[in-house]
């Protein structure tokens, strides 16, 4: 069905910009692989990264058996009722469950419909299907009143100064962004002594502290001409890393630059520096993940219990704050054992990096990352891990139930009753 000259022209005043997010679609005919082929050149899809595979459900179910689902994805099916709901049953047992599911069908059935939304579906379409519904049903999953924002926000702290929490932080943001293949930003929040720059060989004339200062120019546009490019789909928001002024701020200045970028960014490590100010402790409560790095030294265990205490106090409905080892196995130096640092903070470290003076080294002066230098090295596998676990993908190749499962809308409405109590 074509939309009319005067339904387009309406239409496109009401069809929000797409975030920048992974969208694949699985279609049965070429006709509508055409059509979405034809969407992913609209300006509105501009920042989303589409591609477009034939095949349906049985290929999608397939692709994702090896390889994390994106954000969202389009799914064709010309089959009955009963088919395209085995077809999804089949897609739930490999999708990953942040995951949005957009169905496009040839029945038009109620009982359908309501099958689907209860198995989690975000919406279902009838073909033939145009290419401004595509856009609007896309845009609307991020833009209609009530949407979730489309970013997950990992904060990352060091439990002391000089135990590698920038330099975790920096892999971990490279690593969701290639190995899981979403747009990520790292923001180095230490402004007078970041070293985003460096580490990633990069040197913008403009990056975080723009934004901060500025917090009435603060908006998509603003925040995307800040943004360093790393590669396809890492961005940087350098600090300026220098000394000319202070950087005392109040505690909700940071607040304008993270709704931004949670709005429009599928994944944002802030890199915040070892420090106590009302700022760092509002940026790790209302970050949606916590991973604070330590090294395996009594002090580190006592900064990295307290933490823990306060933020599981202080966030009573979210998930528990995390922690790994880093710099472990220095020869001749006394260490606490990863046992002891998981019955002090009553959880197991999610990762121990072992001390790889060399390696580190070498990488941080070359301005690259540990994957970048050596692929295939234990650590580069444990920075792909860790990405998967901080994004809550870890589960991926895994069969279990997903977004689809019936009982998800039920628990999203039983955690939204328990947050207003």
């Amino acid at each position: 069905m074509q939309d009319t000259p005067h339904h387009n022209q309406e239409q496109d005043e009401h069809i929000a910009p797409v975030p920048r997010i992974s969208v694949q679609a699985f279609c049965e005919t070429a006709d509508l692989a055409e059509a979405i082929a034809e969407a992913a050149e609209d300006r509105r899809m501009d920042k989303a990264h589409l591609r477009v595979q034939m095949g349906g459900a049985p290929a999608a179910a397939e692709a994702y058996r090896s390889a994390p689902t994106p954000n969202v994805v389009l799914l064709e099916t010309v089959g009955n009722r009963n088919e395209i709901l085995g077809h999804l049953d089949e897609l739930a047992e490999v999708c990953d469950a942040t995951t949005k599911v957009i169905v496009i069908g040839q029945v038009n059935d109620i009982v359908l419909y309501r099958e689907l939304v209860a198995r989690g579906v975000s919406d279902y379409l009838i073909a033939p299907t145009g290419v401004l519904d595509i856009i609007r049903s896309v845009s609307a999953l991020y833009s209609a009143p009530g949407a979730k924002p489309v970013g997950r926000v990992i904060a990352v702290m060091g439990a002391k100064g000089g135990v590698g929490a920038s330099t975790v932080a920096h892999n971990l943001a490279w690593a969701i962004s290639r190995d899981i293949g979403i747009d990520t930003c790292i923001a180095d929040m230490d402004l007078p002594f970041g070293t985003g720059g460096l580490d990633f060989n990069q040197d913008p004339p403009q990056g975080i502290a723009e934004a901060v200062f500025s917090p009435d120019r603060v908006d998509t546009a603003f925040v995307d001409r800040l943004l360093s490019r790393c590669s396809d789909r890492l961005s940087l928001l350098a600090a300026p890393a220098t000394l000319e002024r202070v950087y005392d701020f109040g505690a909700d200045a940071f607040d304008p630059l993270v709704d931004i970028l949670r709005a429009t960014m599928p994944a944002i490590v802030l890199d915040l520096p070892h420090g106590w100010t009302a700022w760092s402790k509002r940026a790790l409560v209302n970050a949606d993940e916590i991973l604070i790095v330590a090294a395996p030294d009594l002090g580190n265990l006592r900064n990295a219990k307290n933490l823990v205490d306060l933020l599981r106090a202080s966030r009573p409905n979210d998930s528990a704050p995390r922690y790994l080892l880093n710099q472990t196995g220095v020869a001749k130096r006394p260490e606490i054992k990863p046992g002891d640092f998981a019955k002090a903070l009553e959880a197991e470290p999610l990762a121990v990096i072992p001390f790889e003076p060399q390696l580190f080294g070498t990488a941080a002066n070359n301005g690259q990352m540990i994957a970048e230098m050596e692929p295939g090295h234990r650590v580069s596998v444990q920075f792909s891990e860790l990405a998967h676990a901080m994004t809550g993908r870890q589960d991926t190749r895994k069969a279990r139930p997903g977004l689809l499962a019936p009982l998800t809308p039920l628990l999203e409405k039983l955690t939204q009753r328990r947050k207003k109590a």
